[in-house]
């Protein structure tokens, strides 16, 4: 009898004295296991551009942009912030003499011959970035695309929000982040 005694009394022991140590081993393997760095994965769908952007760009074609929360890691581990930031950044194209017609009216303003060099793109689009190209960008554009935006996607938070356009190739590079608060 005190033989199966000190067994059980062992088994307990093992049993008090293991799950603990267990459970901290798996919480520290959690918390030391390395991170793969968050890419938002490059997209082709065009419809959410459209719904988007369609009513001051026209339909758009052949695009690759992200759409990404700026603030978020990318996983499940930080803290969720009150406002989100959404940032939906690409290329696509127009359709023909879309840019043109954009670029050539007078109340966006924009400058006559003055090329203008978009930000560099988040590393994952830079292989879909057209090489060289004649960029124009205008201010008044943008406030313009803004004000529309907001209009008609108030509830989608507020856009802020850059244009450029290569005219050659009918192209538009879009950056625009939204604020949701």
């Amino acid at each position: 009898m005190d033989a199966q005694r000190g067994r059980t009394d062992r088994r307990r022991f093992l049993l008090i004295a293991g799950l603990p140590l267990l459970t901290v081993g798996a919480g520290l393997t959690y918390l030391m296991w390395p991170e793969v760095p968050y890419r938002p994965r490059v997209r082709t769908d065009l419809e959410p551009l459209n719904r988007r952007f369609g009513r001051f760009l026209g339909t758009l074609a052949d695009a690759h942009w992200l759409g990404y929360d700026i603030d978020s890691a990318g996983d499940d581990r930080s803290i969720p912030s009150p406002d989100s930031r959404i940032r939906v950044v690409g290329f696509a194209h127009l359709a023909g003499g879309g840019a043109s017609a954009i670029t050539g009216r007078p109340e966006h303003a924009f400058a006559a011959g003055a090329p203008s060099e978009p930000p560099a793109p988040p590393e994952s689009l830079k292989p879909y970035l057209p090489a060289g190209g004649n960029w124009r960008h205008s201010p008044g554009f943008d406030a313009y695309a803004d004000n529309r935006d907001a209009v008609s996607w108030a509830a989608d938070g507020s856009p802020a929000g850059r244009y450029y356009f290569d005219t050659d190739r009918d192209l538009v590079h879009f950056d625009v982040q939204y604020l949701y608060t």
